[in-house]
């Protein structure tokens, strides 16, 4: 996606990176370059909003839903391992003991 014109900070860059730019889950300094692309770029700006009102969305109808205390310590668990860049097994970690 993109509008055709040069950015200073390309639209992959941008879309590749959304997520982090709307859970305020990046520096100020990205922040700001990505506000500075969505003033110029009116693609991005587009899927931006999609994606800021599909959030919305979400929280508004899924917000309230407890999550098992098992399923949070086993996503966590991993959420850890990524972290400290130990192997991630290739099983669902979320899934209950295998069977064979």
């Amino acid at each position: 996606m993109s509008c055709g014109e040069p950015h200073e900070t390309e639209c992959a860059e941008v879309l590749d990176h959304l997520y982090e730019f709307l859970d305020h889950e990046m520096p100020d300094s990205d922040c700001t370059k990505f506000e500075t692309h969505f003033g110029e770029c009116n693609p991005c700006l587009e899927k931006y909003g999609l994606e800021q009102a599909v959030k919305k969305l979400v929280k508004r109808c899924c917000g309230s839903d407890d999550v098992p205390s098992d399923l949070r310590s086993k996503v966590m668990g991993r959420i850890e391992l990524i972290r400290s860049g130990q192997a991630v097994p290739d099983h669902d970690v979320t899934a209950g003991p295998a069977t064979g």
